[in-house]
């Protein structure tokens, strides 16, 4: 049965439903998102004392030198499938150990950072409407609480464009670690690659904790900026102003 209610009441409804919304998070979910940001900052996970644990076994051995020895004599040819790797410097087919695992230490973190990162993103879009919700119409004079409004938005829109960019961070480790270890792979017996790897992970583990941290700053700045200005917010243009002619 089709619905018969009036779309235009449907519309005011959300709208209404944004702006209830809107106010709850900023009493009550900010200051829970904070404290809850805090207790993950100062869990285990996010405080390792020191980095050298972060260090993963990738599971790519150093072949021996005497392994290529008939190679370099000529008097043996291997077979491509016949070893994990050829001469050094060329391609691989297989690796002896199956494939190299990603760091779990990590990987724990960034399952933890993620839905606080999307919650963030979220959380700011639902910010943005309620604010866009609360605008008045256009008018001559006392606009004062309008443009804090704007100032409101501003702020909102920078929160939420920072925290998809901590998406591509993320993305951009695994692909930088995995060419890495292309590399080991390749070149086995280059420690250099290794070593590049254990600092990427380390540096990884320090980007996760800083991404908390701006997390966290996102929501308290908001909270404290429109907790600030939440009378201007609301009502932006006073009721009793008079009108001069």
């Amino acid at each position: 049965m089709e619905d018969m209610q009036d779309p235009g009441k449907k519309v005011q409804d959300y709208r209404d439903q944004v702006i209830k919304e809107g106010e709850k998070m900023v009493k009550d979910g900010f200051p829970k998102r904070i404290v809850r940001l805090n207790e993950i900052l100062q869990s285990k996970a996010f405080n390792i004392p020191d980095l050298l644990s972060l260090h993963s076994d990738l599971k790519i051995p150093v072949p021996q030198a005497d392994f290529f020895q008939p190679i370099l004599d000529g008097t043996r040819k291997l077979d491509k499938m016949e070893c994990s790797f050829t001469v050094p410097g060329t391609n691989v087919y297989v690796l002896p150990c199956g494939t190299v695992p990603a760091n779990d230490e990590i990987v724990q973190m960034i399952n933890v950072v993620k839905p606080l990162v999307r919650q963030l993103v979220e959380d700011a879009n639902l910010l943005k409407i309620w604010v866009s919700f609360l605008i008045p119409k256009i008018e001559d004079g006392n606009n004062f609480g309008v443009s804090i409004q704007e100032d409101t938005l501003a702020e909102i829109r920078v929160v939420e464009s920072e925290a998809a960019a901590f998406y591509d961070q993320i993305s951009k480790y695994f692909c930088t670690r995995g060419k890495i270890i292309s590399k080991v792979a390749k070149y086995p017996h280059i420690e250099d690659y290794r070593k590049n790897v254990q600092e990427l992970d380390e540096k990884e583990y320090l980007s996760l904790r800083l991404i908390l941290m701006e997390v966290r700053n996102h929501y308290a700045t908001l909270h404290d900026f429109i907790t600030k200005n939440i009378e201007k917010i609301q009502k932006p243009r006073s009721a009793n102003m008079v009108n001069m002619y």
